[in-house]
């Protein structure tokens, strides 16, 4: 029998975590990087985004929301991977996620607010990652199997983007065109959606015209 779609759908995204990191360093799994820390930043940075402050108005923005969560799992895998080999056990995981069903808008809301609290909140606890957290942060968004393996993708070559573009000597420029790069991603990505061959190829490219445009 072969692998299940989420397996390789995992092995795929752990295959491009690992040579994500050997770029920033051939001997990463060694150095002691604090990828919880990293993890609970993003935490809040996803609330940011969410929205989260009674005091004034606030438009959450869904899409930079998926990719700060998608983010953390760019640490979670890491932290993973530098324990051993990835679990077959966690696309099992990733792929029962269902969208929890709430009374209303409101509601669901708070329940990611919650989740996202409690993710951090572990790995603060932990100094590691645990999946639970991260699982219930997926369902209450929601966000699925399929369109985190999307994401996964698209933010990993942005990484490798910036990274080749200097962003560990300062070199790199976030902003393009009065926007920040993620912005720009979410819209490539709406642009090629269908593509999956040639998308990490593609996607470089396109990231490329954005980068270099006056």
């Amino acid at each position: 029998m072969g692998k299940s779609k989420a397996v390789i759908m995992l092995e795929t995204m752990a295959q491009m975590q690992k040579q994500h990191n050997e770029q920033v360093h051939p001997h990463w799994a060694d150095q002691g990087y604090a990828y919880y820390r990293a993890i609970w930043v993003e935490c809040a940075e996803m609330l940011d985004h969410f929205g989260w402050k009674w005091w004034k108005q606030q438009q959450g923005d869904l899409d930079q929301v998926k990719l700060e969560l998608v983010d953390i799992w760019h640490f979670a895998l890491s932290e993973m991977l530098r324990h051993g080999p990835m679990d077959p056990g966690v696309a099992v995981q990733l792929e029962a996620v269902k969208a929890h069903a709430f009374a209303d808008e409101s509601q669901r809301c708070e329940a990611f607010r919650e989740a996202a609290e409690a993710l951090a909140l572990s790995s603060l606890n932990t100094k590691s990652f645990e999946m639970v957290p991260f699982l219930r942060a997926m369902a209450t968004l929601p966000l699925s199997l399929e369109e985190l393996y999307g994401l996964y993708i698209g933010k990993n070559v942005l990484n490798h983007f910036r990274q080749n573009h200097g962003y560990k000597t300062g070199d790199y420029r976030k902003l393009w065109q009065g926007r920040e790069d993620n912005e720009h991603l979410v819209e490539v990505l709406a642009e090629l959606r269908g593509e999956s061959e040639q998308l990490p190829e593609r996607l470089y490219q396109a990231l490329e015209a954005r980068y270099e445009a006056p």
